[in-house]
């Protein structure tokens, strides 16, 4: 094994400082038309949330917000907080509306049963909010009316995600597969107040499409839209009352344009060029059908997500007066706030990153897998390094999710203890295109395996990698432990939270949601499709693995379900094998930076012993 990284005790200072101040997390606009942004942040206690004023720069803390604060999304004009109550982490239950001035909540659908919350949208003038719920009976499309009861305006068994309605409410739009039911390529289904289906926007079986805006402007109800009939994303504008549809094919640049806003005048349009990981925005006039560079300094300016009420992490956005505002972050780098004003040039600073602990840069390197498929991995070795380290190879989470350079004060710790650190985005990742992010379905675990194998055979082999430690969390957790069970002798110890040890025992436990998409990914149920629930499971290999392996789960965890996780270490340990089982109380993440620094201390503890040739586990 090669030495143990030593750091002295400033290094140490240095790197538990990084959890000592709120990690901001995003910055949203409200609706309504005015300036106003809810900021959300990680802090001791939890995460903090706040209302920021860009034209003042005052930022009001918002109080009397449960413990768990759990999506939060601006309400009408700033006035309200909107985010799912739930008390133990399970993400499941109903949607409250908590005031800005700290007041008593309201439960928005008192009358539902629980739900998983899978899209939430405000009409811009206030009348009211859509979501999309998840519970027993399948998938649901709700209007919310201001002052009114819940009304269902759709209703499928099919999987149906992301809630998005019109600048006045009177139409709303949710994402389908009822075209094409068991496969995750959905259309755009648009229905009115009343719950009548006024039209769906497909580009056919292959090709899926999804909402992202309604028009700004009262009363015209046309949608802004993601498509892939190309292969990669692009965005459109669809009248679902006509049919009329604008599409900006953009030939000229290659892989995924991806749609983030469009301004209060429903003229321009917000893009994001990904290009090997690195993003580069554009804007579209609508009225001149001219694509235009945006200026800005390098960085990562959106994270989609897929499986919360909003279909970004964080997202840059237009503010009033057709003004861009840049959410802009770097591995090395928290969250700030640049502006463009209408000249479009010089961006400046509107909300500060706050405090900077000096960092490392991450590269974006390219990767071939086995069969030829190009990955991207973001990776750095600590600046002091003079040769191969000890490096952890991170692996994200989804499969349908994506490492953008944006802040890591984890990754950041690594560094400063003189390890090496590298993010792989495996086939799954989205913003790759259709043909990269479906690449893991049917043989779920196979061709991650080979990015997985790729990206620590190409660490090694470029000299900045020793031993390498795999880790990741949620779908990351589960590539970690299958990687320790089918790729044995490749890595020094696994590191996985919230992860997937056994798909049969985790879907009978798992939300109604994530049962439909599991479903599709695997080709079947536990029942109609024994053999690919077993064979995708990393429990099946456990007497293969030879590394040290910590799991860290959540006893309340409803998308990787707590009785997996204990019945994989129970038989890892059976087998012989080095395992340490973790529980925390809560559900799938972690939501303090007091949590974070110990989870990180922990890890790197158990890494050192490792590297000292001590097993993790106490016997």
């Amino acid at each position: 094994m090669s030495s143990e990284p030593r750091s002295s005790e400033a290094h140490a200072t240095g790197w538990r400082a990084r959890f000592e101040v709120p990690i901001r997390v995003s910055s949203t606009r409200s609706p309504g038309g005015g300036g106003l942004e809810l900021v959300l942040a990680v802090g001791k206690a939890g995460r903090e949330v706040s209302f920021w004023d860009p034209e003042t720069g005052a930022i009001t803390p918002v109080g009397g917000l449960p413990a768990l604060v759990d999506c939060p999304a601006p309400g009408p004009d700033g006035r309200s907080v909107l985010m799912l109550s739930d008390e133990t982490g399970a993400e499941i239950g109903h949607l409250w509306s908590f005031p800005a001035d700290g007041g008593p909540g309201t439960d928005l659908t008192p009358g539902l049963p629980e739900y998983v919350l899978r899209g939430s949208d405000v009409a811009q003038d206030g009348s009211a909010i859509v979501i999309a719920a998840s519970a027993e009976d399948g998938f649901g499309l709700w209007l919310l009316p201001s002052g009114g009861q819940p009304r269902r305006l759709y209703q499928t068994r099919n999987e149906a995600w992301n809630s998005r309605v019109s600048a006045d409410g009177a139409y709303a739009s949710i994402d389908t597969t009822d075209h094409n039911p068991g496969t995750r390529r959905f259309a755009v289904t648009v229905a009115d107040r009343d719950g009548a289906v006024l039209a769906m926007l497909s580009d056919g079986p292959e090709a899926p499409v999804r909402a992202v805006r309604f028009s700004p402007v009262p009363g015209d109800p046309r949608l802004l839209v993601s498509t892939e009939r190309s292969g990669f994303a692009r965005p459109a504008v669809w009248h679902p009352l006509t049919g009329a549809r604008i599409d900006v094919d953009a030939p000229e640049l290659t892989g995924d344009l991806v749609t983030l806003d469009w301004s209060d005048d429903a003229g321009l349009l917000l893009l994001a060029h990904v290009d090997e990981g690195i993003h580069r925005l554009y804007e579209y006039d609508l009225a001149t059908a001219g694509l235009s560079r945006v200026d800005h300094p390098d960085g990562a300016y959106f994270s989609p997500d897929v499986a919360s009420p909003l279909p970004c992490y964080w997202a840059s956005h237009y503010g009033p007066g057709n003004e861009i505002r840049l959410v802009r972050q770097r591995f090395d780098r928290p969250l700030e706030v640049l502006s463009l004003d209408a000249t479009r040039r010089e961006p400046k600073t509107r909300l500060e990153p706050g405090p900077i602990v000096p960092g490392t840069r991450l590269k974006s390197e390219r990767v071939v897998s086995k069969d030829g498929t190009k990955l991207q991995l973001w990776a750095a070795r600590p600046p002091s390094a003079t040769g191969p380290v000890p490096t952890i190879l991170y692996i994200h989470g989804g499969p349908n999710l994506v490492t953008v350079d944006g802040y890591d004060p984890s990754a950041q710790a690594w560094l400063d203890e003189g390890f090496g650190f590298a993010s792989l985005n495996y086939r799954g990742s989205v913003t790759f295109g259709r043909k990269f992010r479906e690449g893991f379905w049917g043989a779920v675990g196979d061709r991650e395996l080979e990015d997985v194998e790729a990206a620590r055979n190409w660490l090694v082999d470029q000299g900045i990698a020793a031993e390498v430690f795999i880790a990741g969390a949620s779908y990351g957790g589960f590539m970690t432990l299958l990687s320790l069970g089918r790729l044995p002798g490749l890595f020094a110890g696994g590191l996985a939270s919230v992860a997937m040890a056994d798909w049969r025992l985790a879907y009978d436990d798992m939300a109604p949601a994530l049962q439909a998409a599991w479903r599709g990914f695997i080709g079947g149920t536990p029942e109609s499709a024994p053999e690919r629930f077993a064979y995708s499971s990393p429990l099946t290999y456990v007497e293969q693995v030879r590394a040290p392996v910590l799991l860290s789960q959540g006893r309340a965890d409803s998308r990787t379900p707590a009785r997996q996780a204990g019945e994989y270490v129970r038989r890892l340990t059976a087998a012989g094998g080095d395992a340490v089982l973790d529980w925390f109380e809560g559900g799938h993440e972690t939501t303090s930076t007091v949590a974070m620094l110990e989870a990180h201390e922990r890890e790197l503890g158990l890494v050192r012993r490792a590297l000292r040739g001590q097993r993790w586990s106490q016997r």
